[in-house]
């Protein structure tokens, strides 16, 4: 069922791995040299969650200002007329509607993570600017403005919000053990290898 889904996720990788590769070993670079200069301590589940937050945002850009070659008349002014072109479970469905939902997911969550918001309209703000400008940038390089990828990319955001919100409660409530920074640690492993293993 999520064939069509893993078939996207993996050309999103295929299309940005040079650039991944690249920014990995820049930005890791660069952090631990920092880190050794002014002597702070390394605290691997944060570096983890920072260095996915930049490679998200870096594929993002890439993946929305990929060219392809659009007219006027396939800008869509119109909500919904898109999303409901597409059958449910559809191979386009899964890319347009729920590949759109998913893009701005983690966008939702860093957003929240990074700001220590409690209330969901601050992530919506966030992602209406971020995706707004992303389609009008798109129109005007060649490629189709669509206000239905905003609607769609706006309930990824929230979505990633609410996936923030509920990890905290969750977290908040459990033993101090799992709120510990060794099994933090442990987590951003074991969620790298899973990570590397998908791919």
């Amino acid at each position: 069922m999520l064939s069509p889904l893993s078939k996207t996720l993996k050309g999103v990788v295929n299309f940005t791995w040079p650039m991944i590769l690249i920014s990995i070993i820049v930005i890791i670079s660069l952090r631990v040299t920092y880190l050794i200069k002014n002597k702070q301590r390394f605290v691997l589940y944060k570096e983890f969650l920072a260095l996915s937050f930049i490679i998200y945002i870096l594929c993002l850009f890439q993946v929305v200002t990929f060219q392809d070659t659009v007219t006027w008349s396939n800008n869509n002014f119109v909500p919904f007329r898109e999303i409901l072109r597409y059958h449910l479970g559809s191979r386009l469905f899964f890319k347009n509607v729920l590949g759109n939902v998913i893009l701005f997911l983690p966008f939702g969550f860093f957003a929240s993570y990074y700001l220590e918001v409690r209330r969901p309209y601050i992530p919506f703000a966030l992602t209406l600017i971020a995706s707004t400008s992303i389609e009008c940038v798109q129109m005007a390089i060649g490629r189709v403005f669509d206000i239905d990828d905003i609607i769609l990319n706006i309930v990824g955001g929230t979505t990633g919000y609410l996936v923030y919100y509920l990890l905290l409660k969750i977290g908040n409530s459990m033993p101090k053990v799992f709120q510990s920074e060794w099994f933090l640690n442990l987590l951003s492993i074991l969620l790298l290898i899973g990570c590397l293993m998908l791919i």
